[in-house]
């Protein structure tokens, strides 16, 4: 079954945008105004909020180009998985050792989800629009 590709939306493009720099940005804010943890903890969340996006988005080119006959290794998807998982994990057993209110915990998850969201459709986004230039550019 073959699907036909749609040019992403004007809407769609803004909403993904912003859903990428709201996620980061309340995400990196909370961390900032984070007055109890210490900064070692605070870079811990850091670096699991930027693996979390490369990892996230490489899992989404990976689907793609499977899904578009372009040749993917079998490590390569697997690696892609496999750290987006373990940046879910990591992120999970963080905030439930954390000493942070419920609220606090459930603030950095949901800011993280909606950035992971943002990354995913950003990229998605960015590759839909590419192959329509391409596809409109005239032949030579």
């Amino acid at each position: 079954m073959e699907t036909k590709q749609q040019q992403p939306s004007s809407a769609f493009v803004a909403a993904s945008w912003i859903a990428l720099l709201a996620g980061m940005a309340a995400y990196n804010i909370g961390l900032w105004n984070a007055a109890t943890m210490q900064l070692n903890e605070k870079g811990y969340y850091f670096t699991v909020l930027m693996f979390g996006l490369f990892a996230a988005v490489s899992v989404q080119k990976s689907v793609r180009d499977q899904m578009e006959g372009v040749p993917v290794t079998a490590i390569y998807y697997g690696l892609s998985w496999f750290s987006t998982i373990l940046c879910i994990v990591l992120l999970t057993v963080g905030l439930w050792n954390a000493d942070l209110t419920r609220s606090e915990k459930g603030f950095y998850a949901m800011s993280f989800v909606l950035a992971i969201f943002g990354a995913i459709a950003v990229q998605k986004n960015t590759r839909d629009a590419k192959f329509f230039r391409n596809e409109e550019a005239p032949k030579q």
